[in-house]
């Protein structure tokens, strides 16, 4: 009974095709491999991307040129003053007019 029962199990259990095959072989595991591989390139691409071109290092008198450009557009703001009072005169009744004294 034992060469009988033998040949049983082995038409019981069904052979796959892939079994025996090498983990390489299969697709699955390279899918699940991807995501990780990426994301490390991804990485190392964007770590040589910030060491080779770093950030300009800020000007140490920048206060300074802040007030002097803050100037600067306050001056240029000023003579913009008469086109700003006199831009609606078209459509404002005369005795409404700003005066300039």
């Amino acid at each position: 009974m034992s060469a009988t029962s033998a040949s049983a199990t082995r038409a019981a259990k069904p052979k796959h095709p892939e079994d025996g095959k090498p983990w390489w072989k299969f697709a699955h595991v390279w899918l699940v491999l991807a995501g990780p591989a990426i994301v490390v390139i991804a990485g190392l691409v964007t770590a040589y991307i910030a060491m080779s071109k770093p950030d300009p290092v800020i000007d140490p008198d920048y206060y300074r040129h802040g007030i002097e450009i803050n100037q600067r557009l306050d001056e240029s703001q000023k003579s913009l003053a008469p086109a700003l009072t006199g831009r609606n005169h078209a459509a404002t009744p005369a005795q409404d007019h700003p005066t300039d004294r």
